[in-house]
């Protein structure tokens, strides 16, 4: 399969709703121009196509200076393990080398700690700091 990489923040609500609802992030797709608008907004967003299909998705907030929050990474599930996840994140760390700290949340899982972990991030717990989370 050959995948192509693109950098593009103006996706349609179909192909959003398609790649969020296929890893089971349905609160996202509850208010489909909302999420359009928030990826709009994003500091950056990388996809992955297969042809016209949206497969995968990574979007950055931040200030291009010292801090880097990687919001959203998802690859539809029948996609999962060709590399397409580690081949978006190490893409936004290279991109942002010079910045000082890589946020992001995630699931508490043995498969996303390894993942992350793996991709070089440090989880929280070990470094005697917390993170705090509001939700509206």
């Amino acid at each position: 399969m050959k995948f192509q990489f693109k950098q593009e923040k103006q996706l349609t609500q179909a192909d959003l709703f398609m790649l969020y609802n296929s890893v089971g992030w349905t609160s996202y797709t509850k208010d489909l121009a909302k999420l359009q608008r928030a990826v709009a907004n994003s500091q950056a967003v990388i996809t992955v196509w297969l042809r016209a299909e949206l497969v995968g998705l990574i979007r950055t907030i931040g200030d291009q200076e010292t801090i880097l929050y990687i919001q959203d990474l998802l690859v539809k599930p029948e996609y999962q393990h060709q590399g397409l996840g580690t081949e978006l994140i190490q893409q936004v760390l290279k991109r942002n080398s010079g910045i000082r700290q890589v946020v992001l949340l995630t699931d508490n899982t043995i498969k996303t700690r390894a993942f992350y972990e793996k991709q070089g991030l440090t989880n929280i717990d070990k470094l005697g700091i917390v993170a705090f989370y509001q939700e509206y």
